[in-house]
């Protein structure tokens, strides 16, 4: 087969395609390599504070401290906000990093989940702006399928919950991050939809106006459910299904010129996911969660981000190699772990206590099943907020009703599973969790530290629609404090 012109690339390019290049994968020196089986990425969209959970700081003035109490830990001497008991009992299976820190405090998906080296607010809301580096479930995917492309995997290899990201926001704008970028629109990850309702108000302000919104962040009807596009039309047997499928593949052998290349044929990639999705019996039974004893629902919370991780250990179980769930905004901007306003009712009403039973009971849950020790969980946000309470919010107005507004200059991540040290806390902040005094980390050495567990040598390369190589982790480090062997 002839080589691909620079034409050819730049026309594969226009279509999303990345060119289908050979990515090394090498082992490296530091421990715990390629320990992780599966990973699952917990992602708390909108900034979650750190004082109100892994770095309180209850000597701190009321302005800062704010109105919630601490409690004691599994780890000796580590507290953490009294309104995570669950998580405080099964903290010593993690590494809680405490010193997260970065310079970009604005609402950066793509700067905590990609090897992207800067982002500003007009890349943030372009998911589709060439500068974009790919999402790391994609990157695990692109990774996998170059060492065996011959490979139908049972599920999905990216696959992510609950909906795809800021589609349930009434704002016209995405957030980049989970996107292939310049591996190609057929490495975005693979997204469910969410088919229920709210049922628990919430007020959110955004724009000087309030909406009040049914937010399943909340809690759900267990007859919610989630599902994917990818599925036969009803009615359509499996027979039809084939004869469809096999009419499709008959014209697309008319293709002529390009569909020769490599880069091309990965169009033909997505065609297959997408009847994989269809006729797969074992991601329809995973995503079945009436499959689970109505306990083991109720442990992780009946609240859409509890059932995602339910969904999410289920996936894991099947065969699933990179598993997102995302706490995301709906309704309203300003919603999710975004508190500049009603800070504290917010954090008491809704998100720590969804957070504590659904981090919680996936560990436990993990580590019953024999998952734990090959199964990398990392739960992380975007930035942290500040440490003094703005008593009106951010709005010039003002609304009578405090908060915390965005802050990168510290923030916190927990880790736990496949290669993470047990009970080790990294990284110490100033007496107001303002600054870190003591082990920066950044989310690049978050990725860098994932792919290493993931058995992906970040300092190997991928191309992009050129065939130029980058480093998959950037000029990130792998975090070797927080490695276990």
């Amino acid at each position: 087969m002839p080589s691909p012109t620079r034409r050819d690339l730049l026309r594969a390019g226009a279509l999303g395609l990345a060119p289908a290049l050979p990515v090394a994968a090498s082992s490296s020196a530091a421990p715990a390599f390629g320990k992780a089986k599966s990973v699952i990425l917990l992602f708390l969209y909108g900034g979650a504070s750190q004082l109100e959970t892994f770095d309180v700081k209850p000597d701190a003035p009321p302005e800062v401290r704010g109105e919630l109490g601490t409690i004691p830990t599994a780890i000796p001497g580590y507290r953490v906000c009294d309104r995570l008991p669950r998580i405080a009992s099964v903290i010593d299976r993690c590494t809680v990093i405490r010193s997260m820190t970065h310079p970009f405090p604005i609402h950066g998906t793509a700067f905590s989940v990609t090897s992207i080296p800067a982002l500003d607010t007009p890349l943030q809301d372009n998911p589709r702006d060439p500068r974009h580096w790919p999402f790391i479930g994609s990157v695990f995917d692109y990774v996998e399928s170059q060492r065996d492309r011959a490979a139908r995997p049972p599920v999905p290899r990216n696959i992510a919950l609950p909906f795809p990201h800021s589609s349930r926001r009434k704002h016209p704008i995405h957030n980049a991050g989970p996107y292939g970028a310049f591996l190609g629109r057929t490495y975005d990850p693979v997204w469910t939809e969410f088919e229920g309702d709210g049922f628990r108000e919430m007020r959110y302000h955004f724009g000087g106006q309030v909406a009040v919104v049914d937010d399943p962040y909340g809690g759900i009807d267990p007859r919610a459910r989630f599902v994917l596009g990818a599925t036969a039309a009803p009615g359509v047997t499996p027979a039809q299904f084939d004869a469809r499928r096999e009419l499709l593949g008959g014209l697309d052998r008319e293709r002529p010129g390009l569909a020769a290349h490599e880069e091309v044929q990965s169009y033909d990639r997505f065609q297959d996911i997408a009847f994989s999705l269809a006729r797969s019996p074992h991601l329809r039974t995973a995503l079945d969660l009436t499959r689970e004893p109505t306990k083991t629902r109720d442990r992780y919370g009946m609240t859409l981000f509890g059932q995602s991780c339910l969904a999410a250990r289920r996936l894991v179980e099947a065969g699933g190699k990179f598993v997102s769930v995302f706490w995301d905004e709906y309704g309203s901007v300003n919603s999710a772990w975004d508190t500049h306003y009603w800070h504290f009712p917010r954090l008491k009403q809704q998100l720590l206590p969804g957070l504590d039973l659904a981090l919680s009971a996936l560990l436990e849950d993990l580590e019953l099943r024999g998952l734990l020790d090959e199964t990398l969980v990392v739960c992380t946000t975007e930035h942290g907020r500040t440490p003094r309470i703005d008593p009106n919010g951010d709005h010039p107005s003002g609304t009578g009703q405090g908060g915390r507004n965005h802050w990168s200059r510290a923030y916190s991540t927990v880790l736990a599973g496949a290669g993470v040290c047990r009970g080790k806390v990294v990284g110490k902040t100033d007496k107001i969790a303002g600054d870190v005094v003591e082990t920066p980390v950044s989310p690049k050495d978050i990725l860098a530290t994932t792919y290493h567990l993931g058995g992906i040598d970040p300092h190997a390369t991928i191309p992009d629609r050129f065939g130029q190589p980058h480093a998959i982790g950037g000029e990130a480090r792998i975090l070797g404090e927080v490695l276990g062997g």
